[in-house]
């Protein structure tokens, strides 16, 4: 099933408490897009970089099955580039700079093989350029996730709820389910986001793992416990690549097997924070997520016999 990625393609430079990595290859539809592949067979992606950025990168994509169709590349302008630093805890962050450059003007452009695209991800980006692309698809996705931050709720809120209307899942993390929806208890705050439009609300608790709301039933999924955690970048956006390429390859959009996307998504995540960047993402052997999958289903599966 054909999927198509909306997000950045971007420069990071990251330091966290094991070390720093400066200019390397970042963005939400770079991490999206590889966490996908492990499952689709080919995945599209509507992006856009500077002319500074390597050829090299984008081989790595191409040897992922990335279609770089809808990849624009700005002649004599950079690519976007964000630097920030993890405290101690690893669940905290300073951003010490942010460039737009050549996403401050990205106005997304559809080649018409994408327009029957049966599974759409719009990865973090101003919810108005999130908006075009619904708008023009010519063709409505069987599936639609979306993903946004507390920047666009306090910024770009009015257009926000438009996108939130169209969608079918909203993916979060708990501190932006609590702003969203003004509530502290995270049943309460989903129960309040799902009447905003989204019929599925996934929200991401990082080390604690994730919860999938409809509006009947609800899922818990623990996060794996890791010896080795050196870079939390990206680990969102692997989730959603994960969740959303399950998805299109099992072509099941039931809750049930939505279930067992939340897992797939937090066993990719799980690889992702292993190494700065998408290193080890490039390396990943599709052997390497059946075994951690099965370490999920181990952690959680238990007997008991009730009176």
């Amino acid at each position: 099933m054909s999927l198509l990625t909306i997000g950045t393609v971007a420069f990071d430079t990251i330091e966290t408490p094991f070390g720093k990595a400066e200019k390397i290859i970042g963005g939400s539809a770079s991490y999206i897009s590889t966490s996908a592949s492990y499952f689709v067979d080919y995945s599209n992606i509507v992006a856009v970089v500077g002319e500074d950025f390597p050829a090299e990168a984008l081989g790595r994509l191409r040897d992922r099955n990335v279609d770089l169709q809808g990849l624009q590349i700005k002649t004599g302008e950079k690519s976007f580039f964000w630097a920030g630093k993890y405290h101690i805890d690893m669940n905290s962050r300073d951003t010490l700079d942010t460039q737009l450059n050549v996403l401050a003007s990205f106005d997304p452009i559809l080649p018409d093989a994408y327009q029957n695209s049966e599974f759409l991800m719009l990865g973090n980006l101003s919810p108005d350029v999130q908006l075009k692309v619904i708008k023009r698809l010519q063709k409505r996705p069987k599936l639609i996730v979306l993903d946004t931050m507390n920047y666009w709720m306090d910024n770009n809120m009015d257009d926000l709820e438009k996108v939130m209307a169209k969608i079918d899942v909203l993916s979060i993390n708990d501190e932006e389910a609590r702003q969203l929806s003004g509530e502290f208890s995270l049943t309460k705050a989903a129960r309040k986001i799902l009447q905003m439009g989204p019929n599925y609300l996934i929200i991401k608790k990082g080390e604690h793992g994730a919860l999938l709301f409809n509006e009947k039933e609800a899922f818990f999924a623990p996060a794996l416990p890791l010896e080795d955690v050196f870079d939390p970048t990206g680990a969102g956006d692997t989730f959603a690549g994960g969740f959303i390429g399950y998805l299109a390859q099992t072509d099941d959009i039931s809750f049930a097997n939505m279930k067992r996307a939340v897992i797939y998504g937090s066993a990719m995540a799980s690889f992702c924070v292993e190494k700065f960047g998408l290193d080890r993402m490039w390396e990943l052997k599709k052997s390497e997520v059946n075994d951690r999958v099965q370490q999920f289903i181990d952690l959680v599966q238990f007997e008991i016999k009730l009176d």
